[in-house]
């Protein structure tokens, strides 16, 4: 039972596998084609090779005499037909003609077979050097043939001056979804650029195919006269694809495309060319707002706009302001709207003035004037506004008188001068006393008053407190015609923590004298004096009673030294402005 199963599923196999060899093909096949049959000069070319090899890669280095090599794919697709299953290997290269006509894609070897040769017709563009001159503002054409993606670039201006702002805009046609891509433009020799903007995303039909159009817009400024070359702008993308991509001889969807190039001719800056230098391609100024009534003393605001096409913030110079005789004008900071319009840079600028009368009567307001060059007509052009006429109301205090009038009968002496060089004055008003300030300044007065007798009752009363306890035969005032220097404080701390030196030193000060003896001499209490006479033995003497001497000095001087004849009283609290001579 077993072994005539097994023999059936054997003879099942040996039947299909024979089946299988009927139906495959006798040889192999390789072939190759183009995308396309005609291309502009500066766009790329697909090359696709097919072949049911194993194990084979293509050979491109005879494409390499007429054309530049791009990106390139491999990969396999499975093919069902007829009950057969066949797989077969796919090569892509992306070509770039180096020259225009007629170009032959020569035969590749692929493994042990060869392709056959192909043409590829290469139209010269009117934008690229080679083919002569034509449309150098590189106006946009229609797709040719069937890219799947193509670049284009386009000037506002074939022949700018220098410093000119000249618009260009890069526009990237595809017909697929891209997965990833990068659009690049170098700047030139001799310019700066500058991308401006975000991108723009549209959908066009071009030759009755769909295309995704993204618009991507550059400044260039040219830095000298004389020829400019911009170079193409490059993409490098790959697309979105599939199985059915593949099989239909699209490779890993990689997508490579360029524009032409475009010749500049650079136009110097003419000799009576208007300064500061501003090249446009037209300048219009009008008033956004405009004051209806105006008071002496009181801002009315006008608002001016100015809009320019071919100028950007940075080339634009600052709107001035407006000198008025009679008026004070104050200008804030202007407003820039910059946006890109049919492939030209333009530019809107606002500026808001504040003006302030200074009398009544008429005001005329000079209309602001811009000097610039029309790049189109070659020409210098001046933009103006008309003047503003203001009747400005009188208004209050000083700005209340209106604008003097001419007397018709003046004499030589009694002219009137001419309004703008006449100083109008108000005439001064019956004013009333300041009996608020009065005040004020007597109530000043009164308590400076009462602060210096203050300080003087205190200044003779302290020694009267300090010794309260003395009799009349003595004080604690230094001598009479002395001024004291220390205190009854600086006394104690002396008798506590210093040493007998800075006891005499004080006691010096109190009694307004320079040595010992003299204090001695002034003193009017006995007792006081020998305490004196005791702390001299303990400073001199050679084994002196220091802690004694001390003690007789605190319990003699404890109420403070009485003096003879005394009439000051402690020390002043101020040092002497002007201290007595020695």
């Amino acid at each position: 039972m077993i072994g005539r199963q097994h023999l059936r599923r054997m003879a099942i196999g040996m039947l299909a596998s024979a089946a299988l060899v009927a139906c495959a093909p006798l040889g192999a096949v390789t072939r190759a084609w183009l995308d396309r049959d005609s291309v502009n000069a500066g766009d790329v070319a697909m090359l696709n090779i097919e072949t049911d090899q194993r194990g084979v890669d293509p050979d491109y280095t005879p494409l390499r005499t007429d054309f530049s090599l791009g990106a390139k794919s491999a990969n396999q697709q499975m093919q069902v037909a007829n009950g057969s299953v066949t797989v077969r290997a796919l090569f892509g290269v992306v070509l770039t003609p180096r020259k225009s006509g007629e170009l032959i894609v020569p035969a590749i070897r692929v493994g042990n077979e060869r392709t056959e040769p192909l043409r590829l017709q290469v139209v010269g563009t009117a934008n690229d050097p080679a083919s002569g001159a034509g449309n150098a503002a590189g106006a946009p054409s229609a797709a040719q043939g069937n890219e799947e993606a193509f670049v284009q670039t386009q000037v506002d201006d074939a022949q700018p001056y220098v410093q000119q702002s000249v618009g260009v805009v890069v526009r990237l046609y595809f017909a697929t979804q891209l997965a990833s891509g990068e659009l690049d433009l170098e700047a030139p020799d001799g310019a700066s650029m500058q991308r401006v903007g975000d991108d723009v995303s549209s959908v066009k039909v071009l030759n009755g195919r769909q295309y995704n159009v993204v618009e991507r817009c550059y400044l260039l400024v040219p830095e000298r006269s004389g020829r400019l070359l911009l170079p193409p702008a490059r993409f490098n993308g790959r697309s979105v694809g599939g199985f059915f991509d593949d099989y239909f001889g699209r490779g890993n969807g990689e997508l490579s495309a360029r524009s032409a190039s475009i010749p500049l001719q650079v136009r110097a800056q003419p000799a009576n060319a208007p300064q500061p230098w501003l090249p446009l391609r037209s300048l219009q100024l009008r008033y956004t707002t405009t004051p209806q009534r105006a008071t002496a003393g009181e801002a009315a605001q006008f608002v001016v706009e100015a809009s320019a096409r071919g100028a950007t913030q940075a080339q634009f110079p600052e709107l001035p302001t407006p000198s008025v005789p009679d008026a004070q004008v104050f200008a804030e900071p202007p407003q820039f709207e910059e946006r890109f319009v049919d492939g030209s840079p333009q530019l809107r600028l606002t500026r808001r003035y504040s003006i302030v009368p200074n009398r009544a009567g008429p005001l005329v307001v000079p209309g602001l004037q811009m000097a610039w060059w029309d790049v189109g007509a070659g020409a210098a052009r001046t933009a103006s506004l008309p003047d503003l006429t203001l009747d400005v109301a009188a208004g209050s205090g000083a700005f209340a008188t209106p604008a003097p009038s001419p007397t018709p009968n003046a004499t030589p002496d009694q002219s009137a001068p001419t309004p703008d060089r006449t100083l109008t004055l108000q005439a001064p008003s019956p004013a009333r006393p300041p009996w608020a300030w009065i005040a004020a300044a007597i109530g000043f007065a009164l308590l400076w008053i009462a602060t210096l007798v203050w300080a003087l009752l205190r200044r003779r009363g302290a020694p009267r407190s300090a010794s309260g306890g003395n009799d009349g035969s003595g004080s604690n005032g230094p001598a009479e015609g002395r001024r004291a220097t220390h205190g009854v404080a600086e006394l104690r701390r002396a008798l506590d923590t210093g040493g007998m030196d800075d006891v005499a030193a004080v006691l010096c000060g109190m009694a307004g004298v320079a040595d010992i003896d003299a204090v001695m001499a002034a003193l009017a209490d006995p007792a006081q004096r020998a305490a004196v006479a005791r702390m001299q033995r303990a400073r001199w003497g050679g084994d002196g009673d220091v802690a004694g001497a001390r003690a007789a000095l605190r319990e003699a001087f404890a109420k403070g030294p009485r003096w003879h004849h005394a009439s000051a009283a402690e020390p002043e609290v101020l040092a002497p402005l002007y201290p007595p001579a020695p």
